[in-house]
């Protein structure tokens, strides 16, 4: 039997906002997208990205062609149920 994948995010992705913050990769963003129970589609409407353009954006950021901004992802984890990041000591 084929072992369920794993939901693997650093810890140090879901801190505030620094200057040496390091950018969620391409699976990490994938799997807060898992967890939010999101599709590239809704995910690009619940986090308020253009209609034609967002799905694409979307997977940009899983494929890591794109950097997703520290705004977006806060967003994307408060969804995911990983809490509000930007608060320190959330």
């Amino acid at each position: 039997m084929e072992e369920p994948h794993k939901l693997t995010i650093r810890p140090e992705c879901l801190v505030p906002h620094s200057d040496d913050w390091p950018t969620p990769t391409g699976a990490e963003v994938a799997a807060a997208m898992r967890l939010a129970g999101f599709t590239g589609s809704t995910a690009a409407k619940a986090l308020g990205l253009k209609q034609k353009t967002g799905p694409r954006t979307v997977r940009k950021w899983i494929g890591n062609e794109a950097d997703i901004p520290y705004a977006v992802w806060a967003l994307l984890c408060d969804f995911a149920g990983l809490g509000q990041i930007w608060k320190r000591g959330a």
